[in-house]
């Protein structure tokens, strides 16, 4: 009989760390799971799922022009950011809901809060020690910000999602998927958007002909794109 609490105890509700302590739980491993802020993890809070709603929100205004050319009248359309992030926040709640729920039917205990590492087998949760026989540390990562001069007064894509109001100009820093998708949604939406990149072509690394043609069709969709641009300070 063992001496420890579970057989396995995970730090981290992302993918990750839900998948781990949800199978073990199914092989009939005593598991237990601990999440500081949200189940889900960065795809589910605030990352693909969150933008891949706001992506599809910002391709409506091109769609509604299009629409004309098939037969449909469309009256006048009005956007709405609160709306939109309300509705977002609605299908974040739900699929958190199915994570929880997921574990908690596979038999995993479930904790909120920060799991601290004691030793080799044991960690502390809410000032209280839990012993197991395996610890999973799950715990992702977060956005990087370049050390520059002022850079607490910008914002990462984990808190474009909770914007109290769409800005109306905004600077995208960085050349990747995540910001070229980005700066799609703030254009789509209206903003008046730039992406700075200090690579000589958005995308590194992906295929030079895709690269060169959606950053053409960024340019003639409105997006100002500036490579080769090192951001330094911001300007007062």
């Amino acid at each position: 009989m063992s001496n420890f609490e579970y057989d396995l105890f995970v730090i981290g509700g992302g993918s990750g760390g839900v998948r781990a302590a949800r199978m073990s739980a199914n092989y009939g491993a005593r598991v237990a799971i601990a999440e500081e802020y949200r189940y889900g993890g960065t795809c589910v809070i605030r990352g693909c799922v969150p933008k891949k709603l706001l992506v599809l929100a910002s391709h409506f205004r091109d769609e509604f022009a299009d629409a004309r050319g098939f037969g449909w009248i469309v009256g006048e359309s009005e956007f709405s950011w609160p709306a939109l992030i309300a509705a977002k926040d609605e299908e974040i709640a739900r699929l958190e809901a199915a994570y929880r729920g997921a574990l908690e039917k596979a038999g995993v205990t479930v904790h909120a809060g920060r799991a601290r590492i004691v030793d080799a087998h044991s960690v502390e949760l809410a000032g209280k020690p839990i012993t197991a026989r395996y610890l999973l540390v799950a715990t992702g990562g977060h956005p990087f910000v370049p050390e520059i001069p002022g850079r607490e007064l910008g914002i990462t894509s984990n808190e474009a999602f909770h914007l109290p109001e769409m800005p109306r100009r905004i600077i995208v820093v960085g050349g990747g998927y995540v910001a070229v998708e980005f700066a799609g949604i703030w254009n789509g939406l209206g903003a008046e958007t730039t992406l700075a990149y200090r690579g000589a072509e958005i995308l590194r690394g992906f295929d030079a002909d895709v690269r060169r043609f959606l950053h053409a069709e960024m340019e003639r969709k409105g997006v100002r794109v500036q490579c080769g641009t090192e951001v330094a300070s911001p300007r007062g």
